[in-house]
């Protein structure tokens, strides 16, 4: 491994390095036994690449159980860290009660059907892993008497706030309908969040909430994910012009995921139990048609445009209208010592370079 790329990517290896630096209390986590659900998702991927290069570089010693829905994919995720003996693949239905033999430290709960393509087509499964799982995993903490549960929660939580009110914070909130199939992402994040309180509340579970506001990796899935930061990166990847189904005015705050995983081990480690922080790059404020615009400048050399194109009507993705131009202030995780350290520009010419890793490593075993 010395000879070589961590996960054989450059991009990867120097983002763990990034995250190593910030400072954190790491030690808190040597020799622990961590559960990550979730763990081959966009986000969560990430940081099971952190644990196991703690593990890997840092001799850290931790025992981590990885719940994924296919094994498959999870070996493809994380190669030959799955058959090393401090990893185990966990396949477990979060509906289901869980009954677990060792020891857990620290939970983090951030399998979720994020994408608004499974809104209209998978609604019940939206809301299961935000409602039962949570529960579920809260009932675990309960028993095990972890140090530490996080949860992955979504700005959507606020539902509609008034237009202009600029900065969202921890303790706004908006209007939701529970009937609009919106709500079965954004009204079970809100009952995962009170499961979260209430658990702290009745019985000392050490839970806190990171409410995730718009974050992109090198590990989003560029063929599939319709979220605008795939999308658009999958026509970069293509050489193809950038299409919007919007007017593309709508404004959003757009974290690296190097940032995100630092603010996720520091809510674990000093976010005060029962309450909630927004995990939101502030200072990255860009209008959907800004960011359009600025990801055609990864390739200049094909000058690609930006186009806007009305939605199709038979088109399954349910977009989310609300707060427009409203902004998660990340204040209250400032006050932990957070900060972020890439803007746009810089977070996605890591992701274009991740891309282009993974095209010539392609390439490369197509030659052999």
């Amino acid at each position: 491994m010395e000879n070589r790329a961590f996960l054989n990517s450059r991009v990867i290896e120097e983002d763990m390095q990034d995250i190593y630096a910030r400072g954190l209390d790491w030690q808190r986590l040597r020799g622990k036994t961590l559960l990550l659900t979730g763990a081959t998702g966009m986000l969560a991927s990430y940081v099971a690449f952190f644990l196991i290069y703690l593990n890997e570089k840092h001799a850290m010693n931790m025992r981590l159980l990885f719940h994924v829905r296919s094994e498959e994919k999870a070996r493809l995720r994380f190669g030959e860290y799955t058959d090393k003996p401090y990893t185990s693949l966990v396949c477990h239905d979060l509906c289901e009660p869980w009954h677990v033999d060792e020891r857990i430290d620290f939970i983090i709960h951030a399998a979720s059907l994020a994408s608004p393509a499974y809104y209209k087509t998978m609604p019940v499964e939206v809301a299961e892993p935000n409602v039962l799982g949570a529960y579920h995993l809260l009932q675990l903490a309960r028993k095990q008497g972890v140090e530490s549960f996080l949860f992955f929660s979504s700005g959507d939580v606020y539902g509609k706030i008034a237009d202009g009110a600029g900065e969202i914070h921890e303790d706004d909130f908006g209007a939701a309908d529970p009937l609009d199939l919106l709500s079965c992402y954004g009204g079970s994040k809100r009952m995962g969040e009170t499961w979260c309180r209430l658990f702290f509340v009745e019985h000392g579970v050490r839970a806190k909430i990171a409410r995730i506001a718009h974050t992109y990796a090198p590990t989003m899935d560029v063929e599939t994910d319709p979220r605008v930061f795939s999308s658009f990166m999958k026509c970069v990847k293509d050489g193809t012009d950038i299409v919007m189904h919007s007017d593309g005015s709508a404004r959003r705050p757009f974290c690296y995921i190097a940032d995100a995983v630092a603010a996720f081990f520091l809510i674990l480690f000093e976010g005060e139990a029962g309450e909630a922080y927004n995990v939101s790059n502030d200072r990255t404020f860009l209008s959907i048609r800004e960011l359009a615009k600025n990801l055609v400048k990864l390739r200049p050399e094909l000058g690609l445009k930006v186009i806007a194109k009305e939605r199709p009507k038979e088109a399954v993705y349910l977009e989310n209208n609300f707060n427009k131009a409203n902004r998660p202030s990340a204040d209250k995780l400032r006050t932990l010592g957070w900060q972020c350290r890439f803007d746009a520009a810089t977070g996605f010419a890591r992701v274009w370079r991740y891309l282009r890793e993974k095209e010539r490593q392609g390439q490369s075993e197509s030659c052999r």
